[in-house]
């Protein structure tokens, strides 16, 4: 069991949201005294049932509730939205305090779900973070495998692959096919082994189109499934301006590296040091942890990219309420020199009250010009000082 740096009320009711696998009954079982709890798993056929013909018995049920019985915790959440109108009364008619997870946000946001209006806090749950594995955390295997917390369970490489392999055909089966969010599977089956082989590139979505054989619109709206499903999620360009951010090509990046190796078809291809698509993992990783690290700590920092008209690029902007721009370059080699980071010294020497750094493999502090170079974890350590606090 590993200690989460996800931390959350108990005393408030809440959604906690985040992908099949990463970990949310496992530690709200952790976290939360069985004895004190009615728990209500919808991915039990027999409980989907009983609540999908008649949502008003959790109603009866949680009236019926002795005292010691605190909290009611519902598992995905999004297989019976119904189910919140009845949540939302409870809430206001006992002093129970209700949990509800879910891996998908799709019914609850296109389906005019009830989601309680500010009676229930919203938190969400990631693959592992390094600082979460601890001595269990291995570079290289992470890069390869990704960091859900079933494949710290799995010995042999054969086993990890099975599983990864089995995670994508689990999402097509019971996020997408069996609730209908798309007519055809073939298509976006083609469509997700497309989309990671194009993790954190700019989205070109006639491309992808045209290698999936159809149009724009729905590549556009595969990629919005993706994301309410918590598969992915967006890294759009950076603007001055919210109203302008939305006129580039965002990127788009996966939860995980496995999962992306493995719906890449890439899982049996080694990754190896000072090729591109090492370089490419090792950035991802970063980027993942920032993500994480940035959602458990500090929910206001907004994340996006900078590609200039020549192509140079800042791999990630953070915007941080009261400070200034951070600009964040991530190598994945294991010596910076200042010749390395040319580009990057010369494109955050033009943003204004910007804080430049980079993250990479060199054991040592460097300082070029106005830019700091970190070893990578040391670096992350630096700007997340609430890592420093023990984990429970």
């Amino acid at each position: 069991m590993f200690s989460r740096l996800r931390h959350f009320s108990h005393k408030h009711s809440f959604f906690l949201f985040g992908p099949r696998g990463a970990g949310k009954s496992t530690l709200l079982k952790k976290r939360f005294d069985k004895d004190k709890c009615l728990w209500l798993d919808l991915l039990d056929s027999g409980i989907e049932d009983q609540f999908f013909h008649n949502p008003s018995q959790l109603y009866a049920i949680v009236k019926a509730l002795p005292n010691e019985i605190i909290y009611v915790i519902i598992d995905e959440i999004q297989k019976l939205p119904k189910l919140l109108d009845e949540v939302h009364r409870l809430i206001e008619e006992t002093d129970k305090i209700f949990i509800l997870t879910g891996s998908s946000a799709r019914k609850l946001k296109h389906g005019g779900a009830n989601l309680l209006a500010g009676r229930a806090f919203v938190y969400h749950l990631y693959s592992l973070s390094c600082f979460e594995l601890n001595e269990k955390f291995d570079l290289e295997k992470v890069l390869q495998w990704g960091s859900l917390p079933k494949i710290f369970s799995l010995e042999s490489d054969d086993e990890k692959n099975a599983f990864l392999r089995s995670y994508a055909d689990t999402y097509l089966k019971e996020e997408i096919w069996n609730e209908h969010v798309i007519r055809k599977l073939q298509p976006f089956r083609r469509f997700l082994e497309v989309a990671a082989q194009c993790n954190g590139k700019i989205i070109n979505y006639a491309n992808i189109a045209r290698d999936v054989g159809v149009d724009d619109k729905t590549i556009k709206e595969y990629f919005c499934i993706l994301e309410d499903t918590m598969i992915g999620f967006f890294l759009e360009p950076f603007h001055n301006s919210f109203r302008k951010r939305l006129v580039e090509k965002p990127k788009f990046f996966f939860f995980d590296p496995g999962v992306v190796r493995s719906l890449a078809r890439r899982l049996s291809v080694p990754l190896t040091p000072k090729t591109a698509a090492y370089g490419e993992a090792f950035e991802h990783f970063i980027l993942l942890e920032f993500i994480r690290l940035g959602s458990y700590f500090q929910p206001d920092y907004r994340f996006s990219f900078i590609r200039t008209a020549g192509d140079v690029e800042v791999d990630l902007v953070i915007e941080r309420p009261g400070k200034k721009l951070l600009c964040i370059e991530i190598k994945s080699s294991d010596t910076i020199n200042d010749s390395d980071i040319s580009s990057f010294i010369k494109i955050t020497k033009d943003i204004e009250f910007c804080e430049a750094i980079v993250l990479s493999q060199d054991r040592f502090v460097k300082k070029f010009d106005h830019v700091t170079c970190y070893p990578w974890k040391q670096g992350i350590e630096e700007y997340f000082p609430e890592l420093k606090a023990t984990v429970s």
